[in-house]
């Protein structure tokens, strides 16, 4: 733990921004949606608030890419300053690895709590940047062209992977991969080597996590998530590298332009790739489309953050952001382990009736926003005390 230094506050409160939509799950939108099913509004939250079942995009899709390319955007500054530190390259190489690990079996244990043995799976935010993260170090050695170049190469090649690898074919058995009869997401033509469960990120996964001792032997993620999503996911990181690069080869400006003309660029070429069927955009396989496509809107993102705050100058709004960003593994760990005691205190300290106030329907939503506000004051108090937990 220490105190962090010079901050960038704009990539400190998108990184904010970003725990605290995946902390919000506990304000459970789509349960007052429910209670209020013809209300747009409580639709569209609730909309955003989940995943999309395959292809396409919710605001809820953009938290694991934001925080994986903001890893990235880190690099560059974590660099610098362990090189100023007098660190050399390989005490920063092990250092790298040293959290590379830390990411992954954090990550393992997260997916292990409620499980009777150590549930071995990869899928998890943590464990995909841990998977990638020795390699984003070593490519930020690379110099700019380099870069490009083995991000490109990272995505045809991924992509070559799975577009040779045999489609499932007209009789093949979904249900056997736990995907139901009613299910109208899988794509037809070249696409379907992109369908869930049938490609070859599950059948890598098939034999690669049955190395592991299991409850069961493993055959499909019902969510279709998967191992080798860290490769193209090591793509999104490589993107945030190449922000924060920017960012330091412009110190006292904002290098808005390139932002917004990679924003551009990406996003076009993903849609281009999934309207074409050459490349689905789907987050939960991280198709390369998907990595374009994200990685647009990160640079969108990071964009609007630095024009706020970098160049209007608005800075005080985004306090409560920053103190979350802040601590943004902290925001990880408090979301996933205490959640549960959280909420038990409340029934226990204040009943039920405080959060009925605006009758049932509202119940899920108000209980979640006392747990945020809960979340919040735990960090604050962190930030108000210097503890900064950095691994």
């Amino acid at each position: 733990m220490s105190k962090p230094a010079v901050r960038n506050v704009a990539v400190d409160a998108y990184r904010g921004l970003v725990m605290l939509l995946m902390m919000g799950e506990i304000m459970r939108f789509a349960d007052t949606y429910g209670a209020h099913p013809g209300n747009l509004f409580w639709r569209v939250l609730a909309y955003n608030q989940t995943h999309v079942e395959w292809a396409g995009m919710s605001l809820h899709d953009m938290i694991q890419p934001s925080f994986t390319f903001l890893v990235g955007v880190a690099l560059p500054y974590s660099i610098a300053s362990r090189t100023r530190q007098g660190q050399t390259f390989g005490q920063q190489a092990g250092h790298a690895l040293w959290r590379s690990l830390l990411l992954v079996f954090l990550g393992v244990f997260l997916r292990s709590v409620g499980h009777h043995i150590t549930y071995f799976t990869f899928e998890d935010t943590l464990s995909q940047i841990g998977l990638g993260y020795p390699f984003a170090f070593l490519l930020y050695f690379c110099r700019p062209r380099v870069q490009w170049i083995d991000f490109a190469s990272i995505l045809f090649v991924y992509w070559l992977v799975w577009a040779l690898y045999p489609a499932p074919g007209p009789g093949f058995d979904y249900a056997a991969v736990g995907v139901p009869s009613d299910w109208h997401h899988n794509f037809t033509g070249f696409a379907s080597h992109w369908n869930k469960n049938s490609n070859f990120g599950n059948a890598f996964d098939v034999w690669f996590l049955n190395l592991f001792p299991r409850e069961s032997r493993f055959a499909f993620n019902r969510g279709g998530y998967l191992t080798l999503s860290f490769i193209p996911t090591l793509g999104t990181m490589l993107l945030g590298l190449i922000a924060g690069r920017w960012y330091r080869e412009s110190p006292g400006q904002v290098p808005l332009k390139k932002f917004l003309s990679a924003g551009i660029g990406l996003a076009a070429l993903g849609l281009a790739l999934h309207f074409t069927g050459i490349c689905p955009i789907v987050k939960r396989i991280w198709t390369p489309a998907w990595t374009l496509w994200s990685g647009g809107m990160c640079f969108f993102f990071l964009s609007a953050f630095a024009w706020i705050i970098d160049i209007k100058g608005f800075r005080r709004w985004a306090f409560p952001l920053v103190v979350v960003g802040l601590n943004s593994m902290a925001a990880y760990l408090i979301a996933h382990l205490c959640e549960e005691f959280i909420l038990g205190s409340l029934h226990t300290h204040l009943g039920f009736t405080p959060f009925r106030i605006l009758g049932p329907g509202y119940e899920p939503l108000l209980l979640g926003v006392a747990v945020m506000l809960v979340y919040w004051l735990m960090l604050f108090w962190m930030y108000r005390q210097k503890i900064f937990v950095r691994i």
